[in-house]
């Protein structure tokens, strides 16, 4: 009966097949997408890399994935209508009651599972309250999701609610420094499964009961009936032979929620009862706009200063430094700025303790163990610092060299020349770029979301699935950096125009 199913992307009766582009994200990685080697040939894997291929045979399409950022599945499918880059979204697109116009039966079943280090105390939901010296447990999941929601409905007052952008990061921050960055986390099903039942995170293991059913779906377009009518046949047809289960079992998946879709698509579809999650509205995160207002300031402010003091001493050492001491410092900042932000703070968060732990350095594993909050703040210190000091180098370099010479010549020594002469001036020139830096560093701060900071721009990614919030949220946003930017930039442009006249 499946012979025929999975039909060869290929041709048929000599013309090309129509594309079945479905959107996914690799990023999110095992058991959904993923890239592996077997047999020798490089290939793409997943248990919805399967489902993808058994859809396009049974729809008489080529399977064609098309890479996305999972959180902005559902907009690229809907941005152009019916000429958008994707046919379909399927990459664990959770079931709501918002999405049942646009969403086939379900294809999985899942539950939010509770993981923790196998040294951890913690063995059941009741666990997850703050300990007793008062400090609230750092509980990670995956943003913007059902188990995010899950998580601020029943026990936000009582843990500190890590939001990732990635299933593996939590699993990296729970095994690294002791599980002393995150205590526990919640995830879904198929994760719990895969990654922690089938032993691929040792220092690991679940805990407690299942949480919370919910369902996989796939997302059409709302006005392609005839596509989900047949998507949702097909569907049926792979519960009723057994592919399903056959796929899952590959990925070690299938289990007693999986044995009851059987009857679950035989019934009507969607279900009237679903698992409650209070709906969000922009009043009800008022006091989370504050506090990820607080985090930009809080982080730019920080940052700045030390940015602005190694960029002095930099400049410096290049400027007036013998060239043992220029060189490396050169190599520093072609380094920081020929490199991106988001790649620098992941590198210091992430990989620095791997090294740590490789290398046994002390010095090291004290760097790892930093807060994320100060990890952000070294993070875009260290970045700025490079264009800082390129500032305050143009800066000293303008100043006429017969200032230093005169300088000397009173009986200054080179150093005080330096300090009282050249760098008063250099400061005074350089102020408006300067100014103009510290403008983009409010929103450059957005970079620190993917450390599990809530700023800003990371508090509207956690509430991205919401359209309408997540429209609000954006404008309120927008206001707030502009708020932000704005006094500077009048300051910028009112030392610029003092500037001007002191010059004239």
């Amino acid at each position: 009966m499946l012979a025929g199913l999975l039909v060869p992307a290929a041709i048929v009766q000599g013309q090309q097949k129509k594309l079945f582009r479905w959107g996914g994200d690799k990023a999110g990685g095992a058991p959904f997408i993923f890239d592996a080697v077997e047999n020798g040939v490089e290939k793409q894997l997943g248990f919805e890399s399967e489902l993808a291929e058994y859809f396009a045979g049974q729809l008489e399409r080529e399977a064609k994935f098309v890479q996305a950022d999972w959180d902005t599945l559902p907009q690229v499918l809907n941005r152009g209508g019916d000429a958008s880059e994707i046919d379909v979204a399927m990459n664990g697109i959770e079931f709501s009651k918002d999405r049942a116009a646009q969403g086939t039966v379900p294809y999985f079943i899942y539950t939010l599972r509770l993981i923790v280090r196998t040294d951890s105390k913690i063995a059941n939901w009741d666990d997850l309250k703050p300990a007793e010296n008062g400090r609230k447990l750092r509980v990670g999941v995956l943003r913007d999701t059902f188990a995010h929601k899950y998580l601020t409905d029943h026990f936000e007052d009582l843990i500190e609610i890590v939001p990732t952008r990635e299933v593996v990061e939590a699993f990296q921050l729970m095994e690294q420094s002791d599980g002393s960055r995150m205590d526990a986390c919640v995830q879904d099903s198929p994760c719990a499964n895969y990654y922690i039942a089938g032993g691929r995170y040792p220092k690991l293991k679940i805990v407690a009961e299942p949480r919370a059913k919910n369902y996989y779906i796939i997302l059409t377009r709302e006005n392609d009936v005839e596509l989900r009518e047949k998507l949702n046949q097909a569907i049926k047809a792979a519960s009723d032979s057994g592919l399903l289960e056959r796929i899952y079992r590959k990925y070690n998946l299938w289990d007693e929620d999986q044995a009851k879709l059987v009857q679950t698509l035989r019934s009507p579809w969607p279900p009237e009862e679903s698992e409650a999650i209070s709906k969000r509205t922009l009043g009800s995160l008022q006091s989370k706009i504050l506090s990820a207002l607080w985090m930009t300031v809080a982080l730019s402010f920080l940052a700045m200063p030390i940015a602005i003091a190694l960029g002095i001493l930099i400049a410096i050492g290049r400027v007036y430094g013998s060239w043992i001491l220029r060189f490396p410092l050169a190599v520093y900042v072609e380094v920081i700025r020929g490199t991106p932000l988001l790649l620098q703070i992941f590198v210091i968060y992430y990989v620095l303790p791997d090294l740590a732990k490789a290398t046994e350095s002390k010095i090291l594993m004290e760097l790892a163990a930093f807060p994320a909050f100060f990890v952000g703040v070294i993070g875009l210190a260290i970045n700025y610092s490079a264009y800082e000091s390129e500032i305050y180098r143009a800066g000293i370099q303008s100043i006429p060299r017969g200032q230093m010479e005169a300088a000397l010549s009173l009986g200054l020594r080179r150093g005080q020349a330096i300090r009282h002469v050249i760098l008063p001036q250099a400061i005074r020139l350089v102020i408006p770029p300067v100014t103009n830096d510290f403008i983009n560093m409010f929103k450059d701060t957005s970079v620190c979301s993917m450390i599990m900071i809530t700023e800003l721009t990371g508090l509207y990614y956690q509430n991205k699935s919401d359209q309408v919030l997540a429209y609000q949220l954006a404008i309120v946003i927008a206001i707030l950096y502009m708020a932000l930017s704005y006094p500077l930039s009048l300051v910028a442009r009112g030392l610029e125009n003092r500037l001007r006249k002191a010059m004239a």
